[in-house]
């Protein structure tokens, strides 16, 4: 097969790097001259959709900032029907909320306009366009292409975004009334059409074709859920990861049907509604959990697994099981600290840490990977599967202490700590759960402290004549300017995974440090180091 490839040279490999990689700019700033492809960008700066100009007449500036942007919902206009949601909400064509609708329109098109962007890569008009979108698309990472063929489900109001937005467009009493009215029917619609759906299911799968657990003894269980969209309770898969007393890992999993037709997480997990039919609903699975775990250690790793399985049962009039819960990441954190602001002790950091191989969103794979943590601060490794050998560089080297049992890795453990105490500190910022959400640091309590000429206007367009460089624990330094309206880092698609490597909670602190002309360091420093 011929990779195909533009006119001036570039294939879809280029086209798509010159895509993930690209300064995301607002939509009004979208060429009206130029065709090609372009990816859409949501409030939180994560690339969610590929497209392309394909007809002659189409360019940038009217697919992005006109149709993307302001286009009816029900269509393929991805920003318009990815932020239809709350008090933007409309219905399209319903006369009674006509009025209200279209105040709720005008509210989200603003919103579009200042929180999300685009990139774009343009074409001849000679090129072939749409075999390259075509090509695109079949190799970009998933996530890239989350929005495509609505793979996702509608986003959460980003509440505190909008309440911004609000209050720079300066809508009057009636209009916020409006709107209001708007978000409580979107609300009623939503509950009445989940009522609808599950009203209409039926699951295939009887209780007694869950899949059988396996028999103990087990020193300790280890579980992880995914869950379809925001809400915990909706549970869409459950693994448990039994250890046995020779350390060997048995892993059970099954999928779930939420019964739900909101599915906002499947281009994480790859899970959906055909892929759960004929599944077991929640209720008749937890009697088998419940039976299995009841004389167990539990691990989860983090609280959102407990709480995920608590919220069903509230959801389907069930009694939370009253397991014996611990939490693996706070075993993580006992056994090697110098992970925290270094990467953290979310399943993702060790991974690379202990060697571990897993795929993540997985709940089999994340339940035997939080069993094979608590195993590994024992000091005991976990057994192998049969059919394989680990190779001497796959082993570690095990140190046993009065204090602690950790692996001989005194070379992170030294970087760790440098990453740490190296360098002035400018100043910290506490994390809120606004913060956390919507990917941000808010650094207005030190703003001063920075460069003037690396502190920029509100949008992209206004960047500074000067960038600062932050190293926060990941492959690559950010490079990027400062927001001097909102008053934090300008580029936010790294803070995402740096809040994810670390396990932030709101409350945590970011501690930020200078540690070089324009360059700085931040780590979460939960014991809040004095200056060295």
């Amino acid at each position: 097969m011929i990779n195909p490839s533009s006119r001036n040279g570039s294939s879809a490999e280029e086209i798509l790097s010159k895509l993930l990689n690209a300064q995301p700019e607002p939509t009004r700033n979208t060429p009206k001259d130029q065709r090609g492809i372009y990816g859409l960008v949501d409030h939180f700066g994560d690339l969610r959709y590929i497209g392309s100009t394909a007809s002659l007449e189409e360019t940038f500036y009217k697919r992005i900032h006109q149709r993307h942007r302001t286009g009816s919902e029900d269509s393929s206009h991805y920003f318009s029907r990815m932020y239809n949601t709350g008090r933007m909400w409309r219905l399209r064509n319903d006369p009674s909320t006509k009025t209200d609708g279209d105040i709720s329109k005008k509210l989200r098109n603003a919103f579009v306009a200042e929180y999300c962007t685009a990139v774009w890569v343009p074409m001849l008009d000679s090129d072939d366009i749409p075999r390259l979108e075509k090509a695109v698309i079949a190799i970009a990472p998933q996530h890239a292409t989350a929005w495509n063929n609505r793979g996702m489900g509608i986003y959460d109001e980003p509440v505190e975004l909008v309440d911004k937005m609000l209050s720079a467009l300066g809508f009057s009493n009636e209009e916020v009334a409006a709107i209001d009215r708007q978000n409580t029917r979107f609300i009623g619609m939503e509950t009445e059409l989940e009522t609808s759906f599950r009203r209409m299911k039926h699951p295939v799968q009887k209780p007694s074709n869950v899949p059988p657990f396996p028999k103990g003894p087990f020193r300790f269980i280890a579980l992880d859920v995914e869950t379809a969209n925001n809400d915990r309770g909706s549970i869409c898969q459950i693994g448990v990861a039994c250890v046995r007393p020779d350390n060997s890992i048995e892993t059970w999993v099954t999928y779930i049907d939420p019964q739900t037709t909101k599915w906002v997480f499947s281009y994480l997990h790859g899970i959906d509604n055909e892929t759960v039919a004929g599944a077991a609903c929640f209720e008749d699975v937890l009697p088998v959990l419940k039976e299995a775990l009841q004389d167990h250690v539990v691990y989860q790793h983090s609280g959102f697994d407990r709480s995920a399985i608590a919220a069903a049962c509230r959801n389907t009039g069930q009694d939370a099981p009253s397991w014996n819960w611990k939490d693996s990441v706070q075993v993580a954190r006992n056994a090697w600290p110098e992970l925290k602001g270094n990467g953290g002790h979310g399943l993702g950091s060790l991974k690379k840490f202990l060697g571990l191989t897993f795929e993540h969103h997985d709940a089999g794979e994340d339940a035997r990977a939080a069993a094979e943590v608590v195993l590994y601060a024992e000091g005991k490794a976990p057994l192998p599967p049969a059919d394989k050998v680990l190779d001497d560089d796959d082993r570690f080297d095990v140190i046993e202490n009065d204090a602690v049992t950790e692996l001989s890795c005194q070379s992170k453990s030294e970087g760790a700590k440098e990453f740490k105490t190296s360098g002035r500190i400018v100043g910290r910022a506490t994390l809120t759960q606004g913060s956390i959400k919507n990917n941000y640091i808010k650094l207005t309590s030190f703003f001063s402290a920075f460069p003037r000429d690396a502190v920029g206007g509100s949008n992209a367009a206004q960047t500074a004549s000067r960038a600062i460089t932050v190293d926060w624990g990941g492959h690559t330094p950010e490079v990027t300017d400062l927001d001097g309206k909102k008053k934090f880092f300008r580029t936010r698609s790294w803070v995402r995974e740096f809040f994810e490597r670390n396990g932030v909670e709101p409350g945590d602190t970011v501690t930020v440090k200078e540690v070089g002309s324009y360059r700085y360091r931040v780590f979460v420093d939960r014991e809040q180091l004095t200056e060295p």
